[in-house]
């Protein structure tokens, strides 16, 4: 896992849900692509996505419902990754404060 990202520009403003508990900020590289890295708190929240997502567990420790069946909660932890596909939605349930990578994959 990557320590820092090089040549990014950073959004000045937050990305704020769920009256704070979930706070990410976006990051835009060269290359046009757009990632954001966030922080969630204990809890279990819901998500819509439009584009597909690819989120990196960065730290701590949570549970995902993914589509497109949302049957079993997935464990999720530090080095994990998961997947949700675009236009749907997905519950994360954190046990502990949890960070992450989001990356966002526009599909033509």
């Amino acid at each position: 896992m990557k320590e820092k990202f090089e040549n990014v520009a950073v959004g000045i403003k937050a990305n704020v849900y769920f009256d704070g508990r979930v706070i990410s900020r976006n990051v835009f590289f060269p290359d046009g692509t757009r990632r954001t890295l966030g922080v969630v708190l204990p809890g279990t929240y819901e998500f819509g996505v439009g584009d597909k997502e690819i989120v990196e567990i960065v730290s701590g420790r949570a549970e995902v419902l993914l589509p497109p069946d949302k049957k079993e909660w997935m464990p999720v932890r530090e080095g994990d990754s998961f997947t949700i596909i675009r236009d749907s939605s997905y519950q994360i349930r954190c046990f502990e404060v949890v960070e992450y990578i989001c990356d966002f994959i526009p599909e033509a």
